[in-house]
Formats: structure tokens, C-alpha cells, sequence
């Protein structure tokens, strides 16, 4: 069977829009071939900054012919419903059809074959759909064209087999044409040359003599190998950099890999600043000493053209750019560094954070208060980590944030340290923002990780407050995120941290701040000496506790919404313990249990749980559990209560029941103790120690027996089991 290549050829595609427009491409070409019946075996995408490309291997030349009964109306029905059926069959009499019985009388039946249809003319009819409905982020339209595409569109290349497909897209015409390298594959240095493709198979190695590189992955190696190489010449050591090597692959054709320097007094700029500069001004490669790790006065660019001269002008040329841009960068820092991080802080309160929620000053402040609150639970230094939190968004207000904001954070710390702060509030300040994926590490020092929590526990309570919650995909505010950094962080940390009382304190207080401007209108002819409150000095907290205390403005709601947020939290946390391959039933069955806000010992509970199912004892404790559960359940239901009143040991009858009554009462002893000890593992012993017990009352005991306080006292054993293990998990959620 034929293969089948599609090629749409353009101006320059953006780096960042490729791989996601070639994956569309192969998405939406093999659903069109399959919907008419083609079966396609393999396909692959391809892209580049001029060209997405799709090929399909093994397509059949032909779909295949199909046919189908269509059921009609009844013999004898009215004329209009007898028409209506005719034209949707593609019929044009009754006498084209069949007459059928069935039990409710005579009906008509319409055969409808549908001949098999040429893959080309599929292949002609779903292109120009597709790039009229082409999924591109954004578009344009240009010339007196309709279509619209992420550039001009020049042309299109379709073959089936060694044929070209042939169709019209708004006055473009398909062919067996393409066109290679702009510059190096044409007699012209501005026009590519026209390559005629004979057979798909023959695509990348055609374009790979005209000096293009089709499949994203071998530039990026290219580029890769080309750049080690490079450093390993100068005895340095590659920066690797995995989205710049991507951007880079999708800015080139046919790249060429050169090495240039810049001057050593760059080298007094953190290297943080130089690398981000080069990077987002020239997407160069930095490169570092092997022994010391620092930075070199060395970089690595990759050029779309192989030059006369080897590249000189072209590196001579970059050298220019990046000694410009890197003076820009050392003005920026000398001038940050000369000005003090608390003038920055107090900068701060000029800037919006959200009209709901303040100024970026009052939500450093609440971070403030809240480090200094989570500390002893994390054991940091509260006077630490208040500094730290105090200073930790002063670097938004920096020349060098302004021109770089990915090395918000970092420059914090430069500036900190060069101003004399202590070395651990310094890294506070870098590291408050971590994790910002799941690739990055979480803080490791107890102050960073203090300012960590509250800066993403404030984030997350503020947003939840004004009811700007995530909603489906959407999280403008990434609040999905930074609920995942507070669960790496204590999971990762080992934490103990009852996330409750935080959450309910930090939404009253959040509330009280919104309500503030409420309680200056409802007041503001007050005295505020009286309040013993200076407005230019205190907080907003400060003055709204100061009102509501005084003019009942106590708020509500804080509880409720602190409530909700930590259902998000349990929710995230599922999310991420399915990811780390925990069962979905398990966690379920913990969270079902009241009071769940310490994460670390969910997960603790979790996998002890898990542990303990996969014995020989607990899966069959869990079969009889849950027996014990269905048959609670089904009488609950039938007497239209419960069954959790004290039992009454004098109706035990059976030597079975009133052996699981003894070894209900001695397992709850050891279950407790165990929980109160967090020694889950013994928990789960004790429990197994019911496996026995149990299978010899479901074997010899009859639960409803005829006598009504007989019966009810063995539903009243029964619930005890229940309530029991509702100590460690919600039996009825786990899975047989």
C-alpha cells in the first residue's frame, strides 16, 4: 500500500507554535482518513520554521464499499413521510426498496450501498477543510486571500504514492513541488530552489541536500552535539539549556553551531543575569569552568547559514549585540544593588497585586505574619523567616526584574547578600518561589520553606476569598500549582502541619482586610487615636480587627471557604498520589474519614493501608468486611435507622458472636493505642486480628435471626466492625 506526504510550506512559523501545529496536523489528517474509512498503520509529523509536514504509511488506495439497511415507514403511511424517507436514503421510488414484517405490521426497507472511494479523492477533500479549520493560536490573513494561517501560506506538497494529490485552497494549488533553504539551497542568495518530491519515502533525504533539515529532533541533536563539542574545545563545560535547544531548533533549517566571547568585566554580574541576558536576547548557550562551575566569558550561538569566512562576521556580529546587551544588564544591577531592599519593599505598596486584594506591600505583609506563624511548626527561626518574607517580593520593584521578571527571586538574594542580610534569609528570598514545576526542587531550609508556604498558602486563601477559584482547564492564577508546591513541600519535608487551623485563621484575617475599606466608610468620622491605630503605620489586618472588634464587623464566611480550600487540597493530593502510582480507591477511602488537614500522615495512611490489602489477611478481611458492611447497609435501609446503640453482651447466644465481641473489643484497645502512637502498621495488625473471628460468625451465626432483639444485637456487632475500621479507612470505598 501507497504512503501518503502533506507538506504545507510558509513564511517563518514561530519556534514555539511548531511541534504543537505538526502534532494537530497528524491529529486531525488521521482522523479525516479513518472517519472515510481509510485504515492508516503509522503516521509521523515533522516541523520546522518554514514547513509542518505529515506522512502516513500503508494508507489503502481505496476505502472499501460499504452497505446498510435503512428501516422506513410503515406501508400505507402518509405521502410526506414516504418522500422524506426516499430522499434520505438516496432513493428515488418505493419500487427501490424492500417491503419487511414484524409483529406490528408491514414496513418498507431501503438497501443503501455505498461504493468504495478513491484514497486521493479523500485525501483532496479533507486538506482544504483542515486548513480552513487549522487550530492555530493565533493568525493571519494576507493578500485579497479568506484563508487564514499562522503566516502566508506558498504552497502545498501532496503525493499518494508517486502521484500528486491535486486540489485548490484559496488559489493555492497542490503539486509534488517544495522549496528547500532560503539562502544556501538556490543559484540566488534570496530564493530557495524548487525541489520536485517523486516518492514520500524519498522527502527528508531530497530536502537534506537542499541544505534542510526536516525532523525537529536531528537539528536539535545537531545543534547539541555541535555545541558540546564546541566547549569541550575551549575546556569549558555546555550550560545545557533544554527549551533553548528546542527554540533553536525551530528557528533554523540547517544550523550551524559557533563559539564567540565577550569581555571579562562582565564577569563582576551574577551569572544568573548574563546567562537569562544572552538567552533571551540572542538565544546563546552559555558556557562554565569544569572545576569552578562559574560562568565563562564564552558563549555559543547557532546561525542558519555556513558562511565564506567560517561564521567570523557572523560571530563578530552577535559579539556586538551581546556587549550591548550585557552593559545593559551591569547598569541594571549596579543600580539595584546600590538601593536597599526595604526601600524596594516599601516601593511595593505602589503596585496592585489585585483590585480585590490589595497592594503587592499588604500581601507582603500577610506573608510576613504567616512565616512568622508556620515556624515553629517548621522549626525555622521566626525572626528569619519574617525578614526573609518581608523581603521577598522587594526585587519586583528592581531595574533587573523589570527587564528579566524569570529572575524575580534571584536577584533578591544577590541583592540581600551584597547588602549584608543573613546568607539564610537571602536564600529564602531565591528559593520562596519554588517548586514552580514538577521537574524543580522543593526548598530544603526550614526559613525558605516557612516563606514558601506562606506565599502559596496566601495565594491560594486570597483567591479563594474573592471566589476566583480554578474552573475546569482554566487556573489564570495558577492556583492548581501552588497547592501542588505546598503538598511537594510537606510530603517531600517530612512536615507535620495541620493545614485547618492555618487555612480558617488566614481566611478570617484575609477577610477582615477586605472588609477594612467597609469599616473606614462605616466609621470615618471616628477618632482613630481612640483605636489607638496610625493609619500611615498599621496594617490593614490591624485596623479591620480594630473595628470589627469595636463596631461588630465580625466576619462569617472565613470558615466555610477555608473549608472548601482544603477539599482542593485533598483533590490535588489524589492527583498527585495517582501520579506517584497510588490506588485511586485507597486514597478515597482515607479521605473519607473526618478531619483529614495533615497530608503527611494521609499518605502515610495511604500506603500502610495499601500494605496491608495486599496480604493474604487483609484481602480477606476485606471480603468479609465488606460483607459485614452490604448486610448493615441493606436492614439500615429496611428498619429506617441505625444500628450503633451500645450492645447488650447478655444476648450474645453463640460462642462465635461473643468470641468477635471479645476480639472487637481487644482489637479497638490495640487500634487506638497504635493511632495515638501514628503507628499505622500496627493499626493494620490489630485489625487483621478480626479476620477469624469474623469468617467463623458469618459461617456458623445467622445475622437476621427471628428474634427482633437477637437480630438487632448482632447488627449492633456488625456496626462496631464498622465503626472500627472507620478508625483507619472507609472500608466501603475500597475496591474487591
Amino acid at each position: 500500500m501507497p504512503n501518503l506526504l502533506l507538506e504545507f510550506f510558509s513564511e517563518e512559523i514561530p519556534a514555539r507554535m511548531q511541534a504543537r501545529a505538526a502534532e494537530d496536523l497528524a491529529r486531525m489528517m488521521t482522523e479525516a482518513l479513518q472517519q472515510a474509512g481509510l485504515t492508516v498503520t503509522e503516521t509521523r509529523s515533522l516541523s520546522g520554521p518554514r514547513r509542518i509536514a505529515y506522512i502516513a504509511e500503508g494508507v489503502p488506495e481505496s476505502s472499501a464499499a460499504t452497505a446498510e439497511e435503512r428501516k422506513g415507514p410503515r406501508v400505507g403511511a402518509p405521502e410526506k413521510a414516504v418522500e422524506g424517507f426516499l430522499r434520505a436514503a438516496g432513493l428515488k421510488s418505493l419500487d427501490e426498496c424492500q417491503v419487511a414484517k414484524d409483529p406490528k405490521g408491514d414496513y418498507y426497507l431501503a438497501r443503501c450501498e455505498k461504493p468504495g472511494r478513491a484514497a486521493s479523492a479523500i485525501v483532496a477533500e479533507a486538506v482544504p477543510a483542515i486548513v480552513r479549520k487549522f487550530p492555530w493560536p493565533k493568525s493571519m490573513r494576507w493578500g485579497a486571500g479568506r484563508i487564514r494561517w499562522v503566516r502566508p501560506l506558498h504552497s502545498i506538497l501532496c503525493l499518494f504514492g508517486d502521484k500528486p494529490v491535486e486540489f485548490e485552497v484559496d488559489g493555492i494549488r497542490s503539486g509534488d513541488v517544495t522549496y528547500g533553504h532560503r539562502f544556501l539551497s538556490g543559484e540566488k542568495a534570496t530564493e530557495p530552489k524548487t525541489i520536485k518530491i517523486s516518492r514520500s519515502s524519498d522527502y527528508s533525504d531530497v530536502l537534506l541536500h537542499a541544505k534542510v533539515v526536516v525532523a525537529g529532533e536531528k537539528r536539535a541533536k545537531a545543534i547539541l552535539d555541535g555545541a558540546q563539542y564546541a566547549a569541550a574545545e575551549a575546556g569549558l563545560a555546555l550550560v545545557e539549556d533544554h527549551g533553548l535547544l528546542t527554540e533553536n531548533a525551530g528557528l533554523v533549517e540547517w544550523p550551524v553551531v559557533l563559539s564567540g566571547k565577550f569581555d571579562e568585566s562582565f564577569l563582576a554580574v551574577p551569572g544568573e543575569i548574563l546567562m537569562t541576558s544572552m538567552r533571551a536576547h540572542q538565544k546563546c548557550f552559555s558556557l562554565r569552568h569544569k572545576k569552578s562551575g562559574k560562568l565563562a566569558n564564552r558563549f555559543i550561538l547557532v546561525s542558519n547559514l555556513e558562511a565564506a569566512d567560517g561564521g567570523k562576521a557572523i560571530v563578530a556580529g552577535n559579539e556586538r549585540v551581546i556587549r550591548a546587551r550585557l552593559s545593559d544588564a551591569k547598569f541594571f544591577w549596579e543600580n539595584d544593588r546600590q538601593r536597599p531592599l526595604t526601600g524596594l519593599t516599601e516601593l511595593l505598596g505602589q503596585v496592585t497585586f489585585h483590585e480585590k486584594l490589595g497592594t503587592q506591600l499588604e500581601r507582603a505583609l500577610r506573608i510576613e505574619l504567616l512565616a512568622r506563624e508556620l515556624s515553629p511548626d517548621l522549626g525555622a527561626d521566626a525572626s528569619e523567616a519574617a525578614r526573609a518574607a518581608h523581603l521577598a517580593k522587594a526585587d519586583l520593584m528592581s531595574e533587573t526584574v523589570g527587564e528579566f521578571p524569570e529572575l524575580q527571586g534571584v536577584i533578591g538574594r544577590y541583592i540581600a547578600l551584597a547588602q549584608g542580610e543573613k546568607p539564610v534569609v537571602a536564600d529564602a528570598i531565591a528559593e520562596h518561589y519554588k517548586p514552580q514545576g514538577p521537574s524543580d526542587a522543593v526548598p530544603s531550609n526550614p526559613v525558605s520553606i516557612a516563606v514558601a508556604l506562606a506565599d502559596k498558602l496566601d495565594m491560594l486563601v486570597g483567591f479563594w476569598a474573592i471566589g476566583e477559584k480554578p474552573t475546569g482547564s482554566k487556573d489564570p492564577y495558577a492556583l492548581r500549582r501552588a497547592a501542588l508546591g505546598v503538598i511537594r513541600i510537606i510530603l517531600e519535608r517530612q512536615l507535620r502541619l495541620r493545614l485547618r487551623a492555618f487555612l480558617v485563621r488566614l481566611s478570617l484575617e484575609l477577610e477582615l482586610t477586605l472588609r477594612a475599606e467597609e469599616a473606614r466608610h462605616k466609621v470615618r468620622d471616628i477618632a482613630w487615636a481612640e483605636l489607638g491605630l496610625d493609619l500611615s503605620r498599621h496594617h490593614h489586618v490591624e485596623i479591620a480587627k480594630a473595628l470589627s472588634a469595636k463596631y461588630s464587623l465580625e466576619p462569617v464566611t472565613g470558615p466555610g471557604k477555608a473549608h472548601d480550600l482544603l477539599e482542593f487540597f485533598g483533590d490535588r493530593l489524589k492527583v498527585y498520589l495517582r501520579d506517584q502510582g497510588a490506588r485511586h480507591d485507597l486514597i478515597d477511602a482515607v479521605f473519607a474519614l473526618p478531619g483529614q488537614d495533615d497530608l503527611l500522615m494521609i499518605v502515610r495512611r495511604v500506603e500502610a493501608l495499601g500494605r496491608f490489602l495486599d496480604t493474604e489477611d487483609g484481602a480477606s478481611l476485606l471480603a468479609l468486611v465488606r460483607r459485614a458492611l452490604n448486610i448493615l447497609k441493606i436492614e439500615e435501609k429496611k428498619d429506617g435507622r441505625g444500628f450503633d446503640s451500645k450492645l447488650a453482651p447478655k444476648l450474645l447466644k453463640e460462642k462465635e458472636e461473643k468470641a468477635l465481641s471479645a476480639a472487637v473489643k481487644t482489637a479497638g484497645s490495640e487500634v487506638q493505642t497504635a493511632l495515638a502512637d501514628e503507628n499505622f502498621e500496627a493499626a493494620m495488625a490489630a485489625l487483621s486480628k478480626l479476620r477469624e473471628p469474623v469468617d467463623a460468625f458469618f459461617d456458623k451465626v445467622t445475622v437476621n435471626a427471628d428474634k427482633p432483639e437477637i437480630r438487632e444485637n448482632r447488627l449492633m456487632l456488625l456496626a462496631q466492625i464498622r465503626a472500627l475500621t472507620l478508625e483507619i479507612a472507609d472500608f466501603s470505598k475500597i475496591e474487591g
